[in-house]
Formats: C-alpha cells, sequence, structure tokens
C-alpha cells in the first residue's frame, strides 16, 4: 500500500497563509493529513510545489514520507495527480489532497475491505476523499490527456462508494473560514 498526497498549491483562497503549515492540535494541517495513513501505507508520496521547502521542514521526520516535486504545479492539480501516481509501485494506493486532515484510520480500513478498482468514501450520499484506486490503474490515470481531470477519469471508469459514516471525508480547507471550522471539529475526531 502507498498514498499520495498533494501539497503543491497556492493557498489562493487563504488569506496569503500557507493553510498546509496551519497548526492543527499539536501539528500541522499537512501532518494530520498523512497520520490516517501512516499506519496502513509502505510510503507516502506528498507531491509539493509551492512552498516546497516548508512541507519538507514539515515533514522530515517521516520515514515512510518522500516529498516529489511537479515544477508545474500552478497549471493545476491533475499534473500533481500524475507526478505523484507516476512513483506508485503498490498493488493499491491512496489518492488525496494534502488538506484534508480530519480522516482518520478507520476509513483507510473501510476502503481497504472494499472490493473495486476504484472505491470511493460517501457521508450522507456525497463522495469525499481518499480515493482508493488499484495500482494497475496508474499507467491509465498517466496516458490521459494533459487538460484532463482525476474526475473525468474516475466517472468514466466507474468506482464504488462505501458509506463511511465520517464527515471528515468531506472536510478540506480552501479558506480561513473552513481552517477554523476544522479546528472546531478537530477535538472530536480520533485520528
Amino acid at each position: 500500500m502507498e498514498g499520495v498526497v498533494l501539497a503543491a498549491g497556492l493557498s489562493s483562497r487563504c488569506g496569503g497563509r500557507y493553510k498546509m503549515a496551519l497548526p492543527l492540535g499539536d501539528k500541522t494541517v499537512i501532518e494530520q493529513s498523512i497520520a490516517g495513513m501512516y499506519g496502513l501505507v509502505s510510503r507516502i508520496w506528498v507531491v509539493v510545489g509551492w512552498q516546497a521547502d516548508e512541507v519538507e521542514q514539515l515533514l522530515c521526520g517521516y520515514d515512510k514520507v518522500e516529498l516529489v516535486s511537479n515544477p508545474d504545479y500552478a497549471a493545476g492539480m491533475f499534473g500533481s495527480v500524475r507526478v505523484g501516481v507516476a512513483r506508485v509501485r503498490a498493488r493499491r494506493f491512496f489518492l488525496q489532497p494534502g488538506d484534508c486532515p480530519l480522516i482518520p484510520a478507520r476509513v483507510y480500513k473501510q476502503l481497504l475491505a472494499a472490493p473495486g478498482e476504484i472505491v470511493i468514501p460517501t457521508y450522507g450520499h456525497k463522495r469525499g476523499h481518499p480515493v482508493l484506486f488499484d495500482g494497475k490503474l496508474a499507467s491509465e490515470i498517466l496516458a490521459q490527456p494533459a487538460d484532463s481531470t482525476l474526475r473525468d477519469y474516475v466517472h468514466a471508469k466507474g468506482y464504488n462508494t462505501v458509506p463511511v459514516g465520517d464527515r471528515g471525508i468531506l472536510l478540506d480547507i480552501d479558506t480561513l473560514q473552513d481552517y477554523d471550522l476544522i479546528c472546531e471539529l478537530y477535538r472530536d475526531y480520533r485520528l
């Protein structure tokens, strides 16, 4: 098992603050975002771009984490997806944005127990993160046109869903208001 975590974006809607480095509990957002999968995977590929040096400092103590750079990170998220997926060698892998810090280990375990080449968690009939992929799909993802999106690929390929009963799969940080909400909810989560 491996994980791909996307942390290359500009945090453009966070009022000039780099969201991956924002504090959450006794760690940062990016650290909390890898925490749930950390015990279940052999390697986590964190795709960096803007603020790569800061992410490297934040994650230098995590043996399973390897950073991979997307020099064209400003062109959009699918480029970062492809950079991360290109490193995957495992039979299955998780993929998620680095600003999803409230996903507990039990969600990853539920996805691993489910059948399917692509497995997506749901809460209240809404799809969330992480997405679990069969490793053999990596080559198909890499073969998609540059102007494609992962969503386009997943919808065309088909997927299974797993209700997980955990709102954290829907919560990411786009704005400082999102961050404030996640800080309020954090104490209720057992990651």
